[in-house]
């Protein structure tokens, strides 16, 4: 039975697994949710896994459409003379994932170098990696390496950090030239153990399908963990049957007076 929860707008709901954008770049060739998590969504044996947060950043050169990407999905909008971030900004998006609810918090990061310093110490904790180069800037994509070192030197990435490379502005250059971009990011990307994307803030393509693929791996993620957390915690240590310790007889053989006293 579909659970919802008013707070998650209707155009924030996954049920299928959102597919990678190309599968020669992606971080797994899955086609559904993994079934112990389906099975603890519909059990509802894990609706606390709603009070976590992913942390999500998005790193990058300068006026590569980082917060482009971040206000096309989560305001809609679309502003070609924006800004630049000073130091960092935030989103907050609720989603409903399995009729579980489940929170991405995004990191707009600023590209300057006279940021980094401020910028690198909202780097601590992140699940997810997002690099964002502009594909009509190649040096941008070269850059991408020393993008995933710096965070690196901040959250170590692991196993359980997803890492996505993603091309920006799109709409701005012909099919043929992006044919040749994409084969260099692909490679940078399988490098980097990243997944890639392409995208156009402008258009709006390819955005909704990113961040829910985000979401969704990231929540996958967080389910399989705390389902491997309870197991853990609940199998016992030792094959042999427990040791009973009987406290009374202990206790009471402490507890005997003696008798010292001397005869005289």
């Amino acid at each position: 039975m579909h659970r919802s929860h008013p707070q998650v707008n209707r155009d924030r709901i996954i049920q299928g697994y959102p597919e990678a954008y190309t599968k020669q770049a992606r971080i797994d060739d899955k086609l559904n949710f993994d079934p112990r998590v389906r099975q603890a969504c519909d059990s509802g044996c894990l609706m606390n896994v709603g009070l976590k947060i992913c942390k999500m950043i998005i790193i990058g050169d300068v006026a590569v459409g980082k917060t482009s990407i971040v206000n096309r999905f989560c305001k809609k909008t679309f502003d070609r003379d924006y800004k630049a971030t000073i130091g960092v900004d935030f989103e907050v998006e609720r989603f409903e994932i399995l009729d579980t609810p489940y929170t991405l918090q995004m990191w707009d990061t600023a590209g300057q170098e006279r940021f980094q310093c401020i910028a690198a110490a909202y780097y601590r904790g992140a699940h997810i990696v997002t690099v964002v180069f502009d594909l009509t800037d190649i040096k941008s994509l070269g850059n991408a390496k020393k993008w995933i070192q710096s965070a690196g030197k901040e959250t170590p990435i692991s196993s359980n950090t997803h890492v996505f490379l993603v091309g920006t502005k799109k709409d701005l250059i012909s099919e043929s030239e992006y044919a040749s971009i994409k084969r260099e990011a692909i490679k940078v990307a399988n490098d980097l153990k990243a997944e890639y994307w392409s995208v156009s803030s402008k258009t709006n393509e390819n955005i909704k399908e990113f961040f829910f693929r985000v979401a969704a791996l990231s929540f996958e993620g967080t389910m399989l963990r705390e389902l491997e957390r309870r197991q853990v915690s609940s199998n016992q240590i030792g094959d042999g049957a427990p040791i009973k310790i009987k406290a009374d007889s202990h206790n009471s053989a402490q507890a005997k007076p003696t008798n010292r006293c001397c005869k005289t």
